[in-house]
């Protein structure tokens, strides 16, 4: 079996006269073929701040995490056999029909890393794959859209089968890992900080952009 784990960094909002709004948009891709390898750093993780802080078992999420818990999550990573593919999206040249249209926009932009992963022969030959995607909706059709459309792209294209689920952190530990390194390439491109990038870097097989 091998896994796939999808997550997101930065926004998919347009108003760039609003401060929150980001620059860039970011999706990673982390595959792994044992996902019990990532759920181990996550405990790990957790264990540390335990032991330190005394913090109860919650989720890792990297934006809350102080410096060296970022630093020692990505560097575990960096340790075991797992690779990451990533697109990034200057917002400001995505096209305007795009930008009001955030959901086709979104599953368009994951549908391509998908696809080169697949192209890139990533996943082993005939190897059953299941994705796993961080919820970011709540909405069941649009949730329900995304899946199918997915499947039926890597059906069309690649005459392959996939299992696409969309999960919470809380429910897969493991989209916690992805969460860390897709917020490191995000925190490059957003504000030209590669000091958490460059600990993972070597793990990254290929990292373009979408709109250059």
């Amino acid at each position: 079996m091998a896994f796939i784990f999808m997550d997101e960094s930065g926004d998919l909002g347009f108003d760039f006269t609003k401060k929150k709004t980001s620059k860039f948009f970011v999706i990673t891709c982390l595959f792994v073929e044992n996902k019990g390898l990532l759920e181990k750093i996550v405990k790990k993780t957790h264990s540390q701040l335990q032991k330190k802080y005394k913090r109860k078992f919650g989720n890792l999420h990297c934006v809350k995490e102080k410096p060296v818990t970022r630093q020692r999550l990505l560097r575990l990573m960096t340790e075991k056999e797992c690779f990451v593919m990533t697109i990034y999206l200057n917002k400001k040249r995505v096209y305007t029909k795009l930008q009001n249209e955030k959901q086709v926009l979104y599953n368009y932009v994951a549908n391509i890393l998908l696809d080169r992963i697949y192209s890139k022969k990533i996943i082993p030959i005939g190897s059953a794959v299941k994705l796993i995607a961080s919820r970011r909706e709540t909405n069941k059709f649009l949730n329900e859209n995304f899946k199918n459309y997915l499947n039926s792209q890597v059906e069309n294209r690649h005459k392959a089968k996939i299992e696409v689920l969309i999960r919470s952190p809380h429910e897969e530990k493991s989209l916690q890992a992805v969460d860390f390194v897709s917020w490191a390439i995000f925190r490059k491109y957003e504000y030209g900080d590669d000091s958490y990038y460059n600990s993972i870097k070597n793990k990254i097989v290929e990292e373009n952009p979408l709109f250059p």
